[in-house]
C-alpha cells in the first residue's frame, strides 16, 4: 500500500532541523500552502468568472496589473497576517513593504518576500503560471518590522520556494535541507510528497531565455546562444529551446530535465529585470539546494547585497556545467570592466 504524506505531516516531522523554532516556521509554510490552494482554485476557474484580463492598476514595476495578480496578492498576505507568524511582507505588487496586523504579529520572527503570480499574462491563455516565496528571520528585536528586516543576501534566507500551476498544481521548497516537491491531490485538497529529495542534472539539452531580444543582449549570451544551436554530436548539440515566459514554469522544467534559464541585461534593462528580493534569491536558494548553480553571469546570486526591495538583478540559473560554461562566455566576450564603461 502507498502511504500519502502532506505536506503538513513532512513540515511537522522536518520541524527538528530547527531547534532554534518553537513551531513558527512550520505554521508559516501552511499558511503559505493554504493560500496557494485558494489561488489554484481561482486559476483554475479563471476563464469562468470575471477575473481574467487587466484590473485597470499599474504595479510599482510599471507593470499593468492584472486581475488575478491583485487577487492573489490579497490572498497570500491575508493568510500571512492571521497566523501570527510573519511580521512584514514585501511583494512585487505592493511599492512599499506591507506590515502585517500588530497585534497579531507583534511578536513574530519572520518576514516573507513574495511574487504573488508570476507569469500572470499567460492565464488569459491557458499557459503555467507561478508564485516564488522567501522567508527570513527578521532583524529587529524589538517594535514593529522595518524594510532593514528583508533587505537582507540571499544566504540568510531560512526557507524559499514556489508553486508551480499548471497541468497539476506543485509546491517545491527548501529549508537549507535539500528540495522536495509535493503536488495538489485536488480529491482531498492536500499537497502530497511527490517529488522529494529533488536534484538537477548536473547538466543538460535545454536552453530557457527569450530570444526576441537577442539583439539586445550582451556577446557573451549572444555566443553562448549560438554554442547552443550549433550541432556536435559529441556534446548532443544542438539544444533545445524552451521558453514559456513564466520563470517558474521555465525553471521547475529544468529542475526536473536540466537545463539553464537565462535573463540577461538588455539595452533597455541594464540591471537587469528580474528582481533580486522575490524572485532570483528564493530561486537561487532552490537550485543550489538540488546541486545546481545560479549566478548573474559573474558572481552568486545569493552573495549579492540587498539595497532596495524592489532590486532587478540579470540572473543565469539551472544545471551546474551550463551555467559555468555560460559565464566562461561571459567573462570572454563581455567582461563585466568593459560593461561598466557601457
Amino acid at each position: 500500500m502507498t502511504v500519502v504524506k502532506t505536506l503538513g505531516q513532512f513540515i511537522i516531522e522536518k520541524q527538528t532541523d530547527f531547534p532554534y523554532a518553537k513551531g513558527e516556521l512550520s505554521r508559516l509554510l501552511r499558511d503559505i500552502g493554504i493560500a496557494a490552494k485558494i489561488v489554484n482554485r481561482e486559476i483554475n476557474k479563471a476563464g469562468l468568472v470575471d477575473i481574467l484580463g487587466e484590473a485597470g492598476n499599474i504595479n510599482v514595476q510599471g507593470e499593468s496589473q492584472k486581475k488575478l495578480d491583485v487577487y492573489a496578492n490579497e490572498q497570500f498576505i491575508s493568510a500571512l497576517s492571521v497566523g501570527g507568524e510573519c511580521a512584514l511582507v514585501a511583494s512585487e505588487e505592493n511599492e512599499e513593504v506591507v506590515l502585517l496586523n500588530k497585534a497579531v504579529s507583534k511578536n513574530a520572527k519572520y518576514v516573507v518576500a513574495i511574487d504573488p503570480l508570476d507569469g500572470s499574462s499567460n492565464i488569459d491563455v491557458n499557459v503555467a503560471v507561478g508564485t516564488t516565496f522567501s522567508i527570513y528571520r527578521r532583524k529587529s528585536k524589538e517594535g514593529p518590522a522595518t524594510v532593514e528586516d528583508i533587505l537582507q543576501k540571499g544566504t540568510e534566507q531560512v526557507a524559499a520556494g514556489y508553486i508551480v500551476y499548471g497541468s497539476s498544481t506543485m509546491l517545491v521548497y527548501t529549508t537549507g535541507k535539500g528540495v522536495n516537491g509535493f503536488t495538489l491531490d485536488p480529491s482531498i485538497g492536500e499537497f502530497c510528497l511527490s517529488h522529494p529529495n529533488i536534484t538537477i542534472p548536473e547538466t543538460g539539452h535545454i536552453y530557457s531565455i527569450n530570444e526576441g531580444n537577442y539583439v539586445h543582449f550582451p556577446d557573451g549570451v549572444k555566443r553562448y546562444i549560438k554554442y547552443c544551436q550549433v550541432e556536435d554530436e559529441a556534446t548532443a548539440r544542438p539544444y533545445t529551446s524552451r521558453y514559456i515566459g513564466s520563470m517558474v514554469a521555465d525553471l521547475h522544467r529544468n529542475l526536473i530535465k536540466g537545463g539553464i534559464y537565462i535573463y540577461p541585461t538588455t539595452a533597455s534593462a541594464p540591471k537587469g529585470k528580474l528582481r533580486l528580493v522575490y524572485e532570483c534569491n528564493p530561486l537561487a536558494f532552490i537550485i543550489e539546494q538540488a546541486g545546481g548553480r545560479a549566478t548573474n553571469g559573474y558572481e552568486r546570486i545569493l552573495d549579492i547585497e540587498v539595497t532596495e526591495i524592489h532590486q532587478r538583478e540579470s540572473i543565469f540559473i539551472g544545471s551546474t556545467k551550463m551555467v559555468l560554461l555560460a559565464e566562461d562566455f561571459m567573462a570572454e566576450y563581455s567582461p563585466k570592466e568593459i560593461l561598466k564603461v557601457v
